[in-house]
């Protein structure tokens, strides 16, 4: 994947997040979920911003996820996480709209897309999103549904510490935040993945040394050129479509490559 591209999509979404806080969220003392509603909660009652308790809450977790996930993922979660902390320095905390449901929902669908796009260019917001990846490589767990489990907490502590009303807009913003990630993330959806190509051995040695999936080679042949082609089959996690995308396309731009959703995967299909 073009590495200038997924930094643009990781800022420009990072930066929507911070906008969806200050502008939403933050005013009507409605949380997010996880790490970043502490981070808020720190922020509406410190005199710190609440992008600065972002960084410095998800240095730990980020040190879990370095090892759990990967180098590239927490790099590009860093870069994430310090986008949204510096968007919500100059981003001004204040109102669109008085209604607090309004911004609730808003807001969290503004989150759920942000959200959704980051972590499908294999990055994160930090906070339990990396806890929810490292688990959903284990089991097919839909991720914005983890998320909203592990989150509940974060609905508890607000209605605590302000009141049960804005806990229950949480609680609501939270739920529509979970909903759009999976829409926008579905990793947990798996996809048949056939390619046709002259450069076999260079795809299949491309798709293998890139990810941990098997790869089935079958010999075919053009009906209408009748010239012999190599045939790949395999199945991957629809989180893995843009990586695999790119990588067929710089071993061989021509290739024919087939993608449907699968209904069920029964056997050895690795999660992580």
């Amino acid at each position: 994947m073009n590495h200038l591209y997924k930094y643009s999509v990781l800022f420009v979404f990072s930066i929507a997040l911070g906008f969806a806080f200050n502008m939403f969220l933050l005013p009507h003392e409605v949380l997010t979920g996880g790490v970043t509603g502490l981070a808020m909660v720190f922020g509406l009652l410190s005199p710190i911003n609440a992008g600065i308790w972002l960084v410095i809450l998800n240095i730990p977790i980020l040190i879990i996820g370095w090892m759990k996930v990967g180098k590239e993922f927490i790099w590009n979660s860093i870069f994430s996480v310090f986008t949204t902390s510096i968007a919500m320095q100059y981003i001004p905390v204040m109102k669109v709209t008085d209604d607090a449901l309004l911004s609730a929902v808003f807001g969290g669908v503004i989150a759920g897309i942000s959200i959704g796009f980051i972590i499908r260019f294999y990055g994160s917001t930090g906070g339990f999103d990396v806890i929810g990846l490292v688990l959903t490589q284990k089991r097919d767990i839909p991720l914005g549904g983890l998320i909203f489990g592990l989150n509940s907490i974060v609905v508890f502590v607000s209605g605590f510490i302000f009141a049960w009303d804005l806990a229950l807009y949480t609680m609501a913003s939270i739920y529509i935040t979970g909903i759009v990630i999976d829409r926008v993330h579905t990793r947990h959806i798996k996809l048949n993945l056939m390619v046709v190509t002259d450069r076999g051995q260079e795809v299949k040695d491309e798709l293998l040394g890139n990810l941990i999936r098997g790869v089935t080679v079958m010999n075919g042949q053009g009906g209408y050129s009748n010239t012999e082609r190599k045939v790949l089959y395999t199945v991957i996690s629809r989180y893995e479509l843009a990586i695999v995308k790119s990588l067929i396309s710089s071993v061989d731009p021509k290739a024919f490559v087939s993608v449907s959703e699968t209904v069920e995967v029964v056997g050895n299909f690795r999660r992580s």
